[in-house]
């Protein structure tokens, strides 16, 4: 991260770091602080969850997986509702603070489950798995409310805190490194709940280590409280997604009218410079209609009479800016659901491969994907201090978010490349040996490695390329919901990721539940192939993609830090 972006200096100052006397960095502390409690809670249960639901509710690997999969995808969809509450009715702050306490709901009903030996199935005594039993219908009653509580407290606290972040700033410049940070944090907090918080679960006991993760989320709740006096508050506007429909019914309404040359006919609302200076853009010209003044649209002091007939120049452009960035964003589902297929299945792989390293560690297979957390966290560390500043020296400008996207796009599908080619030396090492059932293959876990070190280099190109570019592309009334989208994708990635599992599951023997007897490599060579045709799909959008406000900003900063160093000349 850029050293001297995070202090409160003349500098700092003097480029516009703060919106008024709230805000700015003075209140980063705070909200990274409370992103890395709220993290550490969240990610001490998500982690473990497959091993989770094996070891103490009995559940066979596969189906695991899958409620797995369905979770992470509750976990990224529920900061859309966040998003969205955040943006029309309560802001960002309350949306935090409510969440957070239904994370500690949640996570206390975790440390119930696993202190009241009631509320979960009855262990082996004789580590012979004849002898488990199924959950009842008021235990999976509670384990499905449960995950209910973490998800919503989870989802709707994750992103939603990283919109009040970049509401702090007013300059791209110091968004991007607040975004930047952001993910490194959310990452290294990751790090550790996958690594600690899981070894205290799988080693000592799981009432410990969901005990961990109430104090976490109790001390990031609290940190962030005591921030409350600095930060800068966004207020609420109502619904945006009314404003959208009614450019779309205005338009529908006034189909047949003629479209004018004039600015003077366009209604801009107190808009003034534009009205006189700028005309609706050429893209989606049908829009344009919604926003042509007749006859009786305005009223005499300039208000709209009835605003389902016409509408602001800005609210056109505004559902125009949502069509432009929806077929880049519907992109990314694909280029996220890889990722879902593989965290969840790598986690089974590792539970049939030799874990032990060293005489006396077993390596946790709930925290295999900390190899990924780490590689991400360490390269958005290296990209911010050494890969963007020698592009700029190289091309002249900053890397753009479609840019980092589209690398990210490359490193996602080599990833997948590996991934079918490790897990056919893994079966044919578990062949060659003769492993049924659940005898470990001797095979190293560390053969893994490598494809979730690639897929983290990647995610640290394309998960902050794709926040940056919403974030600031996307209309000033949706900023919440700007950071969600890349949640949403995520989201719904897993969702298809689940279901691309079940589907292949259903119609080809790949996927038993004792994975040495299926074709697991096949999935991945046919998931590789799909980001080939995703990644053609994804440069294709990105060609015809015309940025609204990423150049405006960068030209404005650029003026701006002129004229400073004019002044102290």
């Amino acid at each position: 991260m850029e050293s001297g972006s995070i202090s409160v200096d003349g500098e700092a100052q003097l480029c516009g770091t703060t919106k008024t006397k709230h805000g700015g960095w003075i209140t980063f502390p705070f909200i990274i602080a409370t992103l890395a409690g709220l993290t550490l809670a969240g990610g001490g249960w998500l982690s473990n969850l497959i091993v989770y639901l094996i070891d103490q509710f009995h559940i066979n690997s596969i189906d695991a997986a899958q409620i797995n999969n369905v979770v992470s995808g509750c976990t990224s969809l529920f900061p859309i509702v966040g998003a969205i509450v955040a943006d029309s009715f309560l802001g960002s702050f309350a949306v935090i603070w409510i969440s957070s306490i239904i994370s500690l709901l949640g996570l206390l009903l975790f440390l119930l489950m696993a202190t009241v030996d009631g509320m979960r199935p009855q262990n082996c005594q004789n580590d012979s798995s004849l002898c488990a039993t199924t959950p009842s219908k008021t235990q999976y009653a509670m384990l499905y409310l449960t995950l209910t509580l973490v998800c919503i407290g989870l989802g709707g606290s994750r992103f939603t805190l990283a919109t009040m972040g970049a509401n702090q700033f007013t300059k791209a410049k110091h968004q991007e490194t607040h975004f930047n940070w952001y993910f490194f944090t959310l990452y290294f907090a990751t790090v550790i709940a996958s690594t600690a918080i899981v070894y205290v679960e799988d080693n000592v006991s799981w009432a410990w280590g969901f005990g961990i993760c109430i104090m976490a989320n109790v001390l990031g709740s609290i940190i962030f409280l005591l921030g409350k006096k600095y930060y800068y508050y966004d207020t609420p506007q109502g619904s945006p997604f009314t404003s959208l429909a009614q450019v779309i019914v205005a338009s529908f309404r006034k189909k047949k009218m003629a479209l004018s040359s004039q600015s003077p006919d366009y209604y801009y609302g107190d808009d003034l410079q534009k009205k006189i200076d700028e005309l609706p853009t050429n893209s989606f010209r049908l829009l344009n209609k919604a926003a042509v003044k007749i006859e009786g649209d305005i009223l005499p002091n300039g208000s709209i009479a009835k605003p389902w007939n016409i509408c602001t120049v800005q609210q056109v452009e505004d559902l125009k800016t949502l069509f432009r960035i929806l077929p880049l964003w519907s992109s990314s589902i694909l280029l996220s659901t890889p990722i879902g297929i593989q965290g969840s299945l790598s986690v089974l792989q590792a539970l049939a491969m030799d874990r032990q390293l060293g005489p006396h560690f077993k390596f946790p297979a709930g925290s295999l994907l900390v190899f990924t957390l780490v590689t991400t966290a360490i390269c958005l560390s290296l990209f911010d201090r050494f890969l963007w500043p020698t592009w700029k020296k190289i091309f002249g400008r900053n890397s753009t978010p479609l840019q980092r996207v589209g690398i990210g796009h490359v490193f996602n599908m080599a990833s997948m490349v590996v991934s079918a080619l490790v897990e056919t030396k893994r079966r044919a090492t578990a062949h060659s040996h003769h492993i049924q059932g659940s005898d470990m293959v001797a095979l190293s876990v560390l053969w893994l490695v490598p494809q979730l070190v690639i897929v983290g280099i990647g995610e640290a190109f394309h998960f902050p390329g794709q926040v940056a570019l919403y974030y600031q592309e996307f209309p000033s009334s949706l900023k919440s919901l700007a950071t969600a989208m890349i949640a949403l994708v995520i989201g719904i990635a897993y969702y298809l990721s689940t279901a691309v599992v079940d589907l292949f599951r259903r119609v080809t023997t790949w996927l038993p539940d004792d994975i040495n007897n299926g074709n697991l490599d096949y999935l991945y060579w046919v998931v590789a192939v799909l980001g080939v045709i995703n990644f053609g799909y994804y440069l294709a959008c990105a060609c015809l993609y015309e940025y609204k406000n990423i150049d405006k900003a960068e030209t404005d900063e650029m003026n701006d830090c002129t004229e400073t160093l004019t002044v102290k000349n």
